[in-house]
């Protein structure tokens, strides 16, 4: 079983940027497909974006594309969530999520697939 560790969130205004970390201990890192999901206040857990084992695959979430980049470092045993132009809308908790069952490099978007989960990061953007 990993454990993952989210940090780098804060209060920012709109437009602002922040890069989000998840660090992984306790597993074989090259074997999880990881993604975020982020929650806000009375809402459900929700798809943020996706990568593959490799990093080749990449999915994002429509709200999300073309403002926010998910990288990930095999070298630090990290995955990153670069996000930029945010608004009030991105205002959740932010979780880090792994997935070690796959045998392919595939890229994995729903909640239920993901069996390691971060205690999260907060997020707020004010307007």
């Amino acid at each position: 079983q990993v454990q993952l560790v989210e940090s780098g969130g804060g209060l920012v205004q709109a437009g602002d940027s922040l890069r989000l970390s998840c660090a992984a201990s306790g597993g074989t890192f090259s074997r999880y497909a990881m993604a975020w999901f982020r929650q806000a206040p009375g809402k459900e857990r929700d798809f943020v974006a996706a990568i593959s084992r490799s990093g080749g695959k990449l999915r994002y979430a429509d709200s999300v594309k073309g403002r926010f980049t998910m990288s990930r470092d095999s070298a630090k045993n990290t995955v990153y969530l670069q996000m930029n132009s945010l608004s009030p809308g991105d205002t959740a908790s932010y979780y880090c999520a792994a997935a070690s069952w796959l045998l392919t490099d595939a890229v994995l978007t729903g909640r239920s697939q993901y069996s390691d989960w971060g205690q999260g990061t907060q997020v707020t953007v004010s307007s």
